[in-house]
Parts: structure tokens; sequence; C-alpha cells
């Protein structure tokens, strides 16, 4: 089923829950002036295309934010993880697929840099010392995950990661997985650009509202309007 929510004991349940979540989580928020990557790809010195899939709990939030990214040219959400059969949002949501609820995001490499991306990724986007679960989402569905596709991809990541658990940017350590994209299935249509169409989903209000608006707060010079 869908996140929709009718107002019912059901939502006001998981309203409940979000707000603890968001509560008790607040431990876990990164410290201020959150560093960059000190490993990353240098910058394109011409336009071009190139793709990051990352997983970070509900795809909803997570391509409204990459959408308000500068430099990226698109956004999907999709699964990523398991196999093709199993790729459908009602097999998916079982967390017996072995799929995340993931984003394929196409970026200018001469406009934002894959670290840039990872940046959002581990600061505004998501918990990533959070285990198979984010805000009142549980399952391992909604584990934290880069999917690499390159070597440089991969050693960009498991640098940053080291580097953010060596500066003690969260009391926790992260627990995102680094693993190889073995392929990436497009999701509905319904959940595509969910958030832009439905700002005022509860779920959204909730949940996904303020990571745009901390994406602004913290790195303006990436943040761009639809």
């Amino acid at each position: 089923m869908p996140k929709t929510f009718p107002l019912s004991w059901r939502w006001i349940f998981l309203s409940f829950a979000a707000f603890v979540s968001l509560s008790a989580g607040a431990a876990s928020h990164p410290n201020s002036g959150f560093p960059k990557p000190a490993l990353d790809a240098p910058f394109a010195t011409a336009h071009g295309r190139e793709e990051a899939v990352l997983a970070a709990g509900c795809f909803w939030g997570v391509q409204a934010v990459f959408e308000h990214t500068r430099g990226v040219v698109s956004v999907i959400s999709g699964y990523a993880g398991g196999n093709a059969d199993t790729a459908s949002y009602e097999h998916v949501e079982t967390g017996n697929t072995g799929h995340a609820e993931s984003v394929k995001i196409t970026y200018d490499p001469s406009q934002v840099t894959y670290g840039e991306l990872l940046m959002i990724f581990f600061s505004v986007v998501h918990d990533p010392t959070q285990l198979n679960k984010q805000g009142p989402d549980w399952g391992t569905q909604y584990r934290s995950a880069v999917f690499y596709s390159t070597l440089e991809q991969q050693k960009i990541a498991e640098a940053y990661i080291a580097q953010l658990d060596a500066a003690r940017v969260y009391p926790q350590k992260i627990v995102t997985q680094v693993v190889p994209l073995k392929g990436f299935f497009r999701a509905e249509n319904y959940h595509q650009d969910y958030a832009k169409h439905h700002p005022d989903n509860p779920y959204i209000v909730i949940n996904d509202l303020p990571k745009l608006t901390a994406l602004r707060k913290q790195f303006p010079q990436l943040f761009r309007e639809y």
C-alpha cells in the first residue's frame, strides 16, 4: 500500500511515531559545519552526465532534496539491491526482497561533484547511523546505502564515511552500506515526484519538508528552486 494516511487512529499513531522518531533523532543530528569530503572527484571541465544511486529511507523525500540540488539533471525513485522480478512496491514493502527504496541521480559533474552529493546525503537527507530504519519507516527496504558503479565512487564513499566517523560528526558510527550497483529499477509512476505533487500530505510535511529547509540553510550554494 502507498503511504497515504487517512485521518484515523492509524494515522494518529504514525504521526506520533514520526514525532517521537524526530525527537529521539536529535541526539544523532550531525554537528554544525558539516565537513566536505577530503577525497572527491574534480569538477569536470565540460558539461556531461553521470549517475549516482543512493538509498536513505523513503525515496519521496530523498528525490525531493536532490531535485533541489544545483547541478542535478534528474532524479528517479526506484529500487536497488534485489532482483528485477521483485522490483515493485508490493514486493519491496515486505522487506524480504533485498531491495532498498533508492534514487538514481543524473548530474552534471561540471556543476556538482559526487562528493558534494554524498555530503548532502549524509547530512540533510537522512540519519546514516540508523540501521534499517528512517523516521517512522522500518525494515531493510529503508536501509542506508551507497550503490557504486565505479571504483572511484566506491573509494570516495568509503573514504568519506571513514572521515566522518573519525571526526565524530555523529555520536554513533555510520552504518551506511557501500555496495556495487547490480541494477536500478524505476518505481511506479505514483511514487515519482511525490513530495512535489503532494506537499500537504502529512507524511511529507512531517518527514520531508524539513529536509528541504535544512538543505537551503546548510548548503545555500547548492540549493536551487524547482
